[in-house]
């Protein structure tokens, strides 16, 4: 039976990391041995980390990597290359802030070999109209730097084939803010089998979730540099491997 190893960032998140590692820790029933839960604590300034050091005696199965701060972009790429490196069959990542629901994955596991990425697509967010118009320009964003359109770039919530995704992980740097966005981009750019599926997207429950306008801005002003860089990377990559 194929691994399947969940990847979850998580950064201050004491009020939810119990609820988060007890639902999706069952997920792992129904896959290979071989599978694991792998939360990344990304310097978290509360107990995270004490609370998974505790939880973990009574789950073998998940790994707590333990990491300065360095932003949720450096986390989910430090588990996605712990993913790889311990030959995971496919791997799914989500997020730890319980939005997103374990009991639509099986749609997604049911027909993971029939494409490369699967990613869920938030048709309604739970979290608020402003988050959704945030989404939307990050979108228009990708289709100006990368000419591809996407329902949605980076919701926490996509599965990869284990053996597709460090082609296009290894063109991102370790410590990018955004990388589920650019492998969105990727994915779609290089017409890989790909498929977006709705998901359910929950207003926050427990924990802080705020917005900062101001920070919003740099940070789409940032990217639209950043992105016109990545896409010239990415389209040297594919030469280079059509060499």
């Amino acid at each position: 039976m194929d691994n399947l190893f969940i990847v979850i960032p998580a950064y201050n998140e004491e009020e939810n990391i119990d609820a988060v590692v007890n639902a999706w820790y069952p997920i792992l029933d129904n896959t290979g041995a071989g599978s694991r839960l792998v939360i990344i604590n990304d310097g978290s300034t509360d107990r995270t980390y004490e609370s998974l050091q505790k939880i973990s005696s009574d789950h073998p199965k998940l790994v707590v990597i333990n990491k300065k701060n360095g932003g949720h972009g450096s986390a989910v790429y430090a588990g996605y290359q712990y993913a790889i490196e311990q030959n995971a069959d496919f791997i799914f990542q989500t997020d730890s802030d319980m939005q997103t629901l374990p009991s639509e994955f099986e749609g997604f596991w049911k027909i993971r070999n029939d494409f490369s990425a699967l990613f869920g697509y938030r048709p309604v967010r739970g979290d608020g109209q402003s988050r959704a118009f945030i989404e939307k320009i990050v979108c228009l964003i990708v289709k100006v730097c990368f000419h591809v359109s996407v329902p949605d770039a980076n919701a926490p919530y996509r599965l990869f084939d284990g053996k597709k995704l460090p082609y296009y992980l290894e063109i991102i740097e370790k410590d990018y803010f955004l990388p589920n966005i650019l492998l969105t981009a990727f994915f779609v750019k290089n017409k890989d089998n790909v498929k977006f599926l709705p998901i359910t997207f929950q207003a926050r429950e427990k924990g802080n979730q705020s917005i900062n306008i101001k920070k919003i801005i740099r940070i789409g002003i940032k990217s639209l540099k950043d992105f016109r860089i990545y896409n010239r990377k990415f389209e040297q990559h594919i030469k280079i491997s059509n060499t």
